[in-house]
């Protein structure tokens, strides 16, 4: 808003000494103790009118009104410095205080997005590779909807893939399912204990036995066929694993409007292969039928097994599969079908964003360029894969077991809430499995949430469970003192007036994090906003350690503070609120 406010005074002027500038972008001062705000766009008008940046500087604030907020001063050899007055910091103060969104936008126009993110496949036990997806999808789906977009989230299970051949078949050579084969005996009660089992163990038998593999490849087209007793065996998986899923994702605080699978669009997928094929963009050799979806001359980038693994490329890209030799369906026709059904379920979708591994960058370029190719997705709808790096443990590596395998997602859940209950006593505070997990869940996700959402990061258990530092608990614990002084004073509600430099910089922190909300939207990772949060938890901390409020004299100075904590508290509150970090009520 700040900002914006600035903007509006500079573009008057530069109008009225006769540019034009249409990059006019006001920043936050890189020399802090000289100014608050500065203007670079001199250099570029200088350039266009061929003239020196400091002359374009002096003539834009010859036509500067005086203005009683802001105080601006040329800088050679081309800046214009903003300085903001007293009466600019209780100004901004009192608005934001009474602003029910404290001082933030909504964007000009809101747009329709569609939010997957999730991914959680049935029969599998969800592991730590699982955790990224709906910490950030969570994020983001909030900061879309707070910024003013109409946002729908599925949570896209993967419930349709080889996957459930190999779980079923593994589970009827154990002799599980002779039940509904024979009509012999009971009926039994699948277990996700007989899940994490039957998987496991296919998957490895599929890489060194092909007559199983191919056996597998046959029972999942059966079921994809909805042929019995097979599609009713997977229906009572999927029942089982979806409950589990379910718990694990209100755990990390994740919300969907819907749970659709890969296989709701099955009736779809004869659909837009005709599509495709009347486009005349399929080709189909001994049954199976794929896409050419290369560009001339493109470099493809293989995935590193390792990260410091020299980069290789292959070009060009690899055609789209979208049917096996036998009739079987890939991810890609399922995710091609996927995105059809959803433009028949709603109108007018602008975005479909996908939050998803990294590595899995070549096959959404391959789903995206075959939906547009065959005008699946409308010309100006956007197609978005937001990729997450890999969490990783202190040595660098995918974060497991120390027998090599992928740690199970109720196992570091476990872990969390263990930590935190070791942390809460240390300190004295009595504490249960909710509080715990609160501040467990929020450290986590300040961890992961803090890093930029493409980069790699590392699973640091004590460092992210720390009360001091850029941590989520720190924030928790800021909010929570903020409350501990509120209970011991009066609030009469009076105008905030800022007094000392301490009370200045709390305003600043707040005009960064305000900044950070638009940041954060247009790049599409949350970093920005956490460490904006955290500075300004920082400033009240240093504010906080320098003014005493409950016990200062002056009446009208006191009221003035408690209204400034106020502000810092619905501003960390608001934050959170985006991140998805809860906050207990004592820490």
């Amino acid at each position: 808003m700040i900002i914006q406010d600035i903007e509006k005074i500079l573009k008057t002027a530069i109008q009225k000494s006769c540019y034009e500038n249409e990059e006019l972008f006001v920043s936050f001062s890189a020399l802090p103790k000289i100014c608050d705000f500065q203007f670079n766009g001199c250099f570029l008008i200088a350039k266009r009118y061929k003239s020196k940046p400091n002359d374009i500087a002096i003539n834009i604030v010859k036509n500067i009104e005086k203005d009683e907020f802001f105080i601006f001063n040329v800088c050679p050899p081309g800046y214009i410095n903003i300085s903001l007055t007293n009466k600019a910091y209780d100004y901004y103060a009192n608005l934001f205080l009474k602003d029910d969104r404290l001082g933030i936008n909504k964007k000009e126009k809101s747009e329709k997005v569609l939010l997957d993110y999730g991914g959680a496949n049935i029969a599998k036990a969800l592991h730590v590779g699982h955790l990224r997806s709906p910490i950030i999808g969570e994020s983001l789906k909030r900061l879309y909807k707070f910024m003013g977009d109409e946002v729908i989230s599925d949570v896209h299970l993967g419930d349709w893939g080889l996957q459930m051949g190999l779980t079923e078949l593994q589970l009827f050579e154990d002799g599980v399912l002779n039940y509904y084969f024979t009509g012999e005996g009971e009926e039994p009660k699948l277990t996700l204990e007989m899940l994490n089992d039957a998987y496991p163990k296919a998957s490895l038998r599929k890489n060194i036995d092909i007559n199983f593999k191919n056996k597998a490849d046959e029972w999942t087209l059966k079921i994809q066929e909805k042929k019995e007793p097979y599609f009713t065996i997977y229906e009572k998986i999927k029942k089982v694993s979806v409950e589990k899923i379910k718990r694990h994702y209100k755990e990390l605080g994740a919300e969907f409007d819907l749970w659709l699978g890969e296989s709701d669009c099955y009736n779809y997928i004869p659909i837009v292969l005709d599509i495709i094929k009347n486009k005349g963009l399929s080709k189909e050799n001994d049954g199976t039928v794929t896409v050419d979806v290369a560009i001339e001359g493109e470099n493809i980038p293989i995935p590193k097994k390792e990260p410091d693994e020299q980069q290789r490329y292959k070009n060009p890209m690899p055609p789209a599969i979208l049917k096996k030799y036998n009739g079987g369906v890939l991810y890609a026709t399922t995710d091609i079908a996927t995105i059809y059904m959803r433009n028949k379920m709603y109108d007018n979708l602008d975005r479909i964003e996908y939050i998803v591994d990294l590595r899995q960058s070549l096959h959404f370029t391959q789903v995206f360029r075959v939906c547009k190719m065959s005008e699946i997705s409308p010309i100006n709808q956007k197609l978005i894969h937001i990729g997450y790096g890999t969490m990783n443990g202190k040595d660098g590596k995918p974060f497991k077991t120390r027998s090599g395998e992928s740690i199970k997602l109720e196992d570091i859940i476990d872990l969390l809430i263990n930590k935190a209950k070791d942390k809460l006593k240390a300190n004295g505070v009595t504490y249960d499995n909710d509080l715990a997990l609160k501040i467990g869940v929020g450290a986590m996700k300040f961890g992961d949430l803090s890093n930029n959402v493409s980069k790699d990061y590392v699973f640091d258990i004590e460092k992210f469970m720390s009360f001091e530092g850029k941590t989520g608990p720190y924030i928790q614990y800021t909010v929570c003192r903020i409350n501990s002084i509120l209970e011991k004073v009066i609030n009469s509600q009076q105008k905030i007036k800022i007094f000392s430099q301490e009370e200045k910089e709390i305003m600043k922190a707040i005009f960064k994090l305000q900044q950070a909300y638009e940041q954060s939207y247009k790049e599409k990772t949350l970093n920005s906003l956490c460490l904006a949060t955290y500075d300004l938890a920082s400033a009240f901390s240093t504010f906080y350690n320098i003014h005493k409020i409950v016990t200062e004299e002056n009446e009208e100075k006191k009221q003035s503070l408690i209204s400034l904590i106020v502000l810092v508290k619905k501003q960390l509150i608001q934050a959170l609120n985006i991140l998805a970090i809860e906050i207990p009520e004592k820490m």
